[in-house]
């Protein structure tokens, strides 16, 4: 097992090297010039050949790129120019929030794919499984966006039961723990629900093909309850294949809360790359898009350990 991680950790640098190269030439295709955008109305010729030269930014692009390579390597990812502070201190700053609400939407989406997609698969093709299943093809084809602006017209404004974004009450000198937990509820909600429905057709999937195991039909035949049968002798097979998804999942997790972050105001990764978007940040959106490319390597990694934990019969050399 260690052999196989290290190999794995190994592997994975050619990829985060190519991460790092797409996306630096990326950067710099793309429209938009920093050097305008932060002088704004102050901007001259000569103001901004001064300000380019400061930034590194008339070198060749190979130039900056070494150099930029060179500087992350030694946990250096340069100076934001518009907040005018370390990158890595607002990336900690802002990674902690991000983590808490997709942490816990990624615990309640397993937690309802999985009984969703068992009960599915057991009443399958009843009413309650296409029921289920229509609702389930809703929520996988909507938007983040646009399921975050539904929940806070239906639930922020014409049912004022939870704010509408933010992190606190501004308000409020000193939040208790319950102020800041309500604001986490819509973020939560939608990131879980998008990620709940394609997880659950998959868990209908899987429960289905290991209910028709021959175990299971011992199991009844010794006079097992179905409960037993469902949520404990097919669940650790059937589950298998989630594990290894939630995995591949992560990337897309963490660009589905750039945009929820956005439209509730939430100070987290997401809101700190649009902001860093829109202005033209190219230091904090290279550092975001590597650290997606570390967290992506990391959470296939993961997965496959995880699989061989939960199936002994899986053995990595």
């Amino acid at each position: 097992m260690i052999g196989y991680t290290i190999r794995r950790i190994l592997q994975a640098i050619p990829t985060l090297l190519g991460v790092t190269v797409i996306s630096f030439f990326l950067m710099h295709i793309v429209p938009g010039n920093p050097v305008r955008i932060l002088l704004g109305n102050r901007y001259t010729p000569e103001r901004a050949a001064l300000l380019s030269k400061q930034l590194g930014l008339n070198k060749p692009v190979w130039v900056q790129y070494f150099v930029w390579l060179g500087n992350i390597l030694h946990g250096n990812f340069g100076y934001s120019y518009v907040y005018n502070k370390p990158v890595v201190s607002l990336i900690l700053q802002a990674l902690p929030h991000t983590l808490i609400i997709v942490v816990v939407a990624v615990m309640l989406a397993h937690i309802f794919a999985v009984f969703l997609g068992s009960v599915q698969a057991y009443f399958e093709n009843s009413p309650f499984d296409q029921i289920v299943t229509v609702i389930n093809y809703f929520f996988y084809a909507m938007p983040a966006f646009w399921l975050g602006i539904l929940l806070i017209i239906f639930f922020a404004i014409d049912i004022p039961l939870f704010p509408s974004g933010g992190i606190t009450n501004p308000t409020v000198t000193h939040p208790s723990f319950g102020d800041f937990a309500i604001h986490l509820v819509l973020p939560v909600v939608t990131l879980m629900l998008i990620s709940v429905a394609g997880w659950a057709r998959f868990m209908r999937s899987s429960m289905r093909e290991a209910l028709l195991q021959d175990y299971v039909r011992t199991a009844r035949m010794k006079g097992a309850r179905e409960f037993r049968i469902i949520f404990v002798h097919a669940l650790r097979n059937s589950i298998l294949p989630l594990i290894t998804l939630l995995g591949l999942s992560l990337p897309g997790l963490l660009a589905g809360a750039l945009f929820v972050e956005e439209i509730f105001n939430y100070p987290g990764m997401g809101l700190l790359y649009w902001n860093a978007l829109n202005d033209r940040d190219f230091p904090i959106l290279l550092a975001v898009t590597v650290f997606l490319g570390i967290v992506t390597v990391i959470g296939n990694l993961l997965a496959d350990l995880i699989y061989s934990l939960v199936d002994p019969r899986i053995q990595y050399r």
